[in-house]
This record gives C-alpha cells, structure tokens and sequence, in this order.
C-alpha cells in the first residue's frame, strides 16, 4: 500500500517493526547523561537515581563514553519478545515490515565531530516521524543512533517508489556544544547540566535536534513537546516546513524528551495518561477529552536485577502501548492492573510479552513505527 499515516489510533494496516539483533551493550557518553536524565532522576525510588550512580568514581568520567553490558540471557529474550510482537501483529491482519541488520563487523561508526557504537534499530519509532503521506527522518537525540535510519532506507525507498514523500531534518554535529547546557534552567525538570564539554573546530552552537517520539500526531495537527533549545530549533523547522498541511502546536516541558508514556490517545476523545496533572500541559481543545488514569505502577511490577546499573526506562514504560484500531490495544501482558483499566473502559487489551523494559526501554509503540493507517488528515481539535 501507499504511505498513509496520520494518527496513532484509526486502523493499522502496515507498520514496521525494528529488531533487537545485535543489540551487545548500551553506550553511555554526554548525550545520554542529557537525553536520560528526567526519566532517572525522577522515578522517585523505582531505579538508581542518575546523580547518585555518578557521585562515585565514575563521576570522573561521565562525559566518556562507558559501556553498560547487556547479560547474554536477556538478549535472547528480548529477541524473544520483539519476534512475538511480530507474530501477533501478523495474526491481527497487520502487513509487518523489519529494518535491515547491522553486519557482524559494524561496531562503531565515526564523523568528523565524534565516534559511537552502533545502535541496532529496535526502538524505529524515535528517530522517523510519518505525516500523512511524507517519511520525516528526525536528528536524533543520540550520538549512538546516528545512523539507525540507514538500516530502514530498504523499507523507505520502497513506500518513495510508490509516491511517497521523504525527507530528512538538517543532521546535527552533535559536538559538544550542540547541546543545550546554558539553557538548563529553561529546560524540564532534572535535566543533566553536561561536564566540561570540550570545544571543537566543528562547533556551530545548539543544533536542531528532536526524536519523533517527542510529537503526538492527530489527523492534521502535529503536537511537539519543547525542552530545551534544541527541540525549539527542530520546532521551528516543522512549523516552515508543515506550512499549509498541517497545523504544528507546542508543549512545553511535559517530558524531558519522549511523549509517548506520557500521554496516548486511544481513540478520537479518549487520552491514556500518567497521571491526572498531564493535562495542564496539554494544547487546550485536547483538555475536555476523556481520559484514563491507571493506578501508578509498583516497584514488583518490573523485573529486578541484581546490580545497581541505571534504568533508562521510565516506570510508566508499560503505557507506551500500541492500539491497532480504536478498540484494539496491545499491552504488556505483565501489566494485570493496566489490562483491566483497558478493558473497564470499554477496550480489547491484547496482552503481548515483554520482559525486559526496565534495561532496554521502549514499549510496543516505541518497537513499531506506522506506514499505513486508514485515517486521514481529520480535524480531531476543533
């Protein structure tokens, strides 16, 4: 089918799905202190706190790149659970695409600002955002993830074949400078001031940067959620570039970066929310739908593991659900407390596995990015 993706709710009909193979470690360096930090800082207990895991030695080196081994076992389950998901989507009647892999030899990558490893691409829905009938490839957030959307240009090149519209946002530097330190009190709660960040001949200054999970896509409107000075400078690059087809409105701060186990709509007037204080953040005609507040998650309703490791994810990572039609959701199939709110209120909650969210982050919605649904340029707002 042709590109045709506006929302998050009317009927899913093609998606693509990233794939965890090749996932060795995790890398830590500046940009993950910053793009990390609200969801550390402030999970209130569920997870070693950002500050208190470096006021030890490895404080010295926060702004050094510093890998975070994955345990073999947990590899072969989370592959375990993202082919699971594809199976069920499949079973559903959804037509699932897969990202290409990383070859067995590609372990870092290099520009001439930096060097990272080499991220597979698991979690495609952060750095691509599909409006309507144009692929928007984002300026990532993370050194590590650079090139994630080289592994997608298979599936992409195929849907441009077919008439669709593609693009990609100006590719930061991503030197140090490119960050927004001087902007910190300005920014969300808890953000990391970055350490000494060093000069280089190819600083330009804070950078359009912005992953696509930090926007909420109804029909014609785009909602983007604005933290610092880089998110401005991507905002206002959509706001140029939208110009005449869709209508581009800003949030400020309700996350650190990422919306979508913030705040998901379910279905025209009906919002999933973290919690009830979401809507002061919210455009203001988003505030009179109905929404669904699920009890606040507990530390047993996660896995546990034996060191103290910082958790990337959220606690609120289970909401970042996956709806296949207005009815249909898929969901954690640990989450027994989530599922029943579902389904008090009125939806199918399809339970799918998947165990390791606390290490690995992302949810189904992360997992998945959506090419094809049947709805349109709505007007959801008016």
């Amino acid at each position: 089918m042709r590109l045709k993706s506006y929302d998050d709710f009317t009927p899913l009909k093609e998606v693509v799905l990233g794939s965890a193979d090749g996932y060795l470690d995790r890398v830590r360096d500046m940009s993950f202190d910053m793009f990390i930090s609200d969801n550390l800082s402030g999970a209130r207990g569920y997870y070693p706190s950002l500050s208190t895991w470096r006021d030890s030695e490895e404080r010295r080196e926060r702004n050094s790149p510093h890998r975070l081994a994955m345990k073999e076992r947990f590899l072969h389950e989370l592959v375990e659970d993202v082919e699971g998901l594809a199976a069920q989507l499949t079973a559903l009647g959804v037509t699932v695409h897969r990202p290409r892999q990383p070859g067995p030899g590609l372990t870092r990558v290099a520009t001439p600002a930096f060097e990272a490893t080499v991220t597979p691409p698991l979690n495609v829905r952060d750095n691509t955002l599909v409006l309507g009938d144009e692929i928007i490839e984002t300026p990532p957030m993370l050194r590590d993830r650079y090139f994630e959307t080289q592994f997608l240009k298979p599936v992409f090149l195929d849907y441009f074949r077919q008439g669709a519209r593609w693009t990609t946002m100006p590719r930061p530097m991503m030197t140090d400078r490119s960050f927004d330190p001087a902007n910190v009190a300005n920014a969300a709660p808890n953000i990391e001031v970055p350490l000494d960040p060093q000069d280089s001949p190819y600083d330009v200054g804070p950078e359009p940067m912005i992953d696509g999970a930090n926007c909420l896509r109804l029909g014609r409107d785009l909602i983007v959620n604005v933290s610092n000075a880089n998110h401005e400078l991507a905002l206002a690059w959509l706001e140029r570039h939208l110009e005449g087809r869709f209508r581009v409105h800003r949030m400020d701060r309700l996350t650190q970066s990422h919306i979508d186990s913030v705040v998901v709509p379910l279905r025209p007037g009906t919002l999933l929310l973290r919690d009830a204080d979401v809507v002061d953040y919210l455009p203001q005609a988003l505030r009179g739908w109905d929404t669904i507040v699920p009890p606040p998650p507990g530390i047993d309703d996660y896995p546990q593991y034996e060191n103290g490791d910082p958790i990337p994810a959220s606690p609120y990572i289970d909401l970042n659900v996956l709806s296949v039609d207005e009815r249909t959701v898929l969901v954690n199939d640990a989450c027994k407390t989530l599922i029943a709110t579902l389904e008090q209120h009125g939806f199918d909650a399809v339970p799918v596995r998947h165990r390791h969210r606390r290490i690995f982050g992302g949810g189904f919605h992360c997992f998945t990015l959506d090419t094809v649904r049947t709805g349109g340029a709505e007007d959801y707002l008016s």
